[in-house]
């Protein structure tokens, strides 16, 4: 009755046959193995996720609510009831099937399939499966659309085309690469040379708060590039609307409050709609910051370093956004190289 759930007594037995030759094992560590095969094994897959998000800790408000939405959409509807201990490859591929079918993006395919590999992980390092339940299981491949990026001319006529708090962003984002919300968070502490700039918070979009960066822990920071321009740009706001603890942009209403996301989101559906700027077609702010990028890559800097300047956790994300930016290509590639072999 304890052990109840089985489709078939196969499977009955085949568990029952597991839980006995784990209690056979006779050295210390054999005890603490069954008991945790019996005690999670039994586990639905709700309990046990929401055990191990609460050992989540080092989420950040953005990430935790990520989480969440995957886990009430997608992982609990679709595998909620079922025992840990039944997971198999079978069952994740059914899965990623169901994602399929109900016409999910693929950017969420790959998500959900990244959040239930690691509860499975976690599962695995307690003992309760033989074989990873991941082995042979194809992950999602979502490749980002290419960015949408301004050129030199239409980025100069835009960053002047909002209010002064506009201005300072757009030179932020596409002469640093920094996130909307670190540029909201621009501090004149945080010039810590001519020409590097260190970013060490952002305004979180939901608290309103400052908080510790995308993928990083509290009091981790990133340097980047410090363009002259930019910089005097900065300096340029701070003469002329001051600063409050070193920060540049505030409420417009309320100095002692951060600089609020729909400041920025409105003023851009306001420049758009006038149509007085050329605007890329599908452009979106971020495409200041993929300007960085672009400008960084055509120059020749090297990918790694774009990838740790813009905070990417991973730099095939980089790589997946940009490549088709980076210089060279299989024919240029074969005349340099022939350049040295007909020496």
């Amino acid at each position: 009755m304890q052990e109840s759930g089985f489709a078939t007594q196969e499977k009955a037995i085949g568990r029952l046959t597991k839980i006995y030759n784990a209690k056979r094992e006779t050295g210390p560590q054999g005890r603490p193995k069954a008991e945790r095969i019996a005690a999670y094994g039994a586990m639905r897959f709700t309990e046990y996720a929401t055990e191990w998000k609460a050992a989540q800790r080092d989420l950040g408000p953005a990430s935790a609510r990520h989480l969440d939405s995957l886990l009430q959409h997608h992982l609990f509807p679709a595998l909620g009831s079922r025992r840990m201990d039944t997971f198999d490859h079978k069952v994740v591929e059914d899965f990623l099937q169901t994602l399929e079918q109900n016409g999910v993006g693929l950017a969420t395919q790959s998500n959900a399939f990244d959040r239930l590999k690691a509860v499975l992980l976690d599962a695995q390092r307690l003992g309760l499966f033989d074989e990873s339940p991941l082995t042979g299981v194809k992950a999602p491949r979502y490749n980002p659309e290419r960015a949408v990026i301004p050129t030199a001319e239409q980025l100069r006529l835009i960053r002047t085309a909002g209010d002064d708090a506009f201005t300072l962003i757009v030179s932020l984002m596409s002469g640093c690469g920094l996130r909307n919300g670190e540029a909201a968070a621009v501090n004149l502490r945080n010039i810590v040379a001519e020409d590097v700039y260190r970013i060490t918070e952002q305004v979180n979009q939901t608290t309103g708060q400052y908080a510790p960066l995308k993928h990083r822990r509290p009091n981790d920071y990133r340097d980047v590039p410090l363009p002259d321009r930019v910089k005097k740009t900065i300096e340029w706001y701070a003469d002329k609307h001051g600063t409050v603890d070193g920060y540049l942009l505030r409420h417009p209403s309320d100095p002692s409050r951060t600089f609020p996301y729909y400041c920025l989101s409105n003023q851009w559906r306001r420049i758009k709609e006038k149509g007085r700027v050329d605007i890329p077609q599908g452009m979106v702010i971020y495409g200041f910051r993929h300007f960085f990028a672009s400008n960084c890559l055509t120059q020749g800097v090297p990918i790694t370093d774009v990838a740790e300047w813009m905070g990417h956790k991973n730099i095939d994300i980089t790589f997946k956004i940009y490549r088709h930016l980076m210089p060279g290509s299989i024919s240029s590639a074969a005349s340099v190289l022939n350049l040295h072999l007909a020496a």
